[in-house]
């Protein structure tokens, strides 16, 4: 495991704040849910710890966190910038969630996904009213269909992650957490673009600087974990994952959710496909939840051991339900007998 490094040595771009999260708060609150947080007393015993919650954004408007960033960057938008449309790259998630705030608002939105992203999650996209546009092996060759696009068409830009606006709709999981239970220890939250993450970490740092947050990768893609090991952006191969909505690179250039990543975030494991299955069917079997395999992995670091919680009351954000209804079942079958 490794632990938080140094600052990002410099950036000129002004970091959103516990201040920004509030107003995120006020300006989505008809839009989101506030998501349930239940007790999963079997891992805590497990585990050793005092108490584990699980924090439901699988439950959430699209089934993802996602739509409290994507609200809270789209309802900030000027009337002129509205009239251009939104435009965004996605492996699945945030793609529904821009096409789903775009709907409720009547404005246009295009969703740049690669090849990699399941089909089942491209239709869901359409079905909320997007267009989409398929390109590219990877989110990086999405991205960069994206940026063409952009130009071309004059869109104004809904990015998955590396925005003080989406940082701060994230950071909203935090205030829900922390003043329903100020007395959390230790928070487990999914890494991927590090979106989710920044923003729970510099509130929930903001507020308590004693909470111990942890960022939890996944073996097939730690693109944000080697980055902040090399202090800048690194690309990784992505490989096929239960977990497919933490595939992906943190773009070619990053100005919040690296720094912000870099100054708030704690300790960082890394899981692997194994343990997420555990998790998956975990979450099935003691709560009737099907989650995709990116929720599952603060479950799997808490079983695994790869992070120490005896005798701490901890919080897992299960970030999404996306979840290919085939994939789940051969798990399922895999481990239920």
């Amino acid at each position: 495991m490794a632990e938080k490094s140094k600052s990002h040595e410099s950036t000129a771009h002004d970091l959103p704040d516990l201040h920004s999260v509030f107003e995120a708060q006020k300006r989505i609150e008809d839009v989101i849910w506030e998501t349930p947080l239940v007790d999963s007393p079997a891992v805590a015993r497990e585990s050793g710890a005092a108490e584990v919650l699980l924090k439901l954004e699988s439950l959430q408007n699209t089934g993802a966190f996602k739509v409290r960033g994507a609200a809270n960057k789209i309802l900030g938008l000027s009337d002129e910038d509205r009239s251009r449309g939104v435009i965004t790259f996605s492996t699945g998630n945030h793609g529904k969630a821009v096409s789903f705030v775009s709907g409720k608002t009547g404005i246009k939105a295009v969703v740049c996904l690669s090849e990699h992203v399941p089909a089942y999650r491209v239709q869901k996209i359409r079905d909320l009213g997007a267009e989409v546009e398929v390109k590219g092996h990877s989110q990086d060759e999405a991205e960069e269909h994206y940026y063409q696009l952009m130009e071309s068409r004059g869109m104004v830009p809904v990015v998955p992650f590396d925005d003080p606006a989406i940082v701060s709709g994230q950071g909203t999981i935090a205030l829900e957490l922390l003043r329903r239970r100020p007395d959390l220890d230790m928070l487990l939250v999914p890494l991927s673009g590090g979106g989710l993450l920044a923003g729970i970490a510099m509130a929930a740092k903001s507020i308590n600087p004693n909470i111990t947050v942890v960022g939890v990768s996944i073996s097939q893609s730690p693109a944000m974990l080697e980055s902040v090991k090399a202090g800048h952006p690194v690309a990784v191969e992505e490989k096929d994952t239960l977990a497919d909505s933490l595939l992906g690179g943190i773009g070619r250039e990053n100005y919040y959710t690296l720094p912000l990543i870099q100054k708030y975030v704690d300790q960082h494991v890394v899981i692997d496909e194994a343990e997420i299955e555990k998790a998956m069917v975990y979450a099935y079997i003691q709560h009737s939840l099907v989650i995709e395999g990116a929720s599952a992995v603060g479950i799997a670091a808490i079983q695994s051991g790869k992070v120490a919680v005896a005798g701490k009351r901890i919080a897992s954000v299960i970030s999404g339900s996306s979840v290919d209804p085939a994939a789940f079942l051969k798990v399922l079958q895999k481990h239920v007998h």
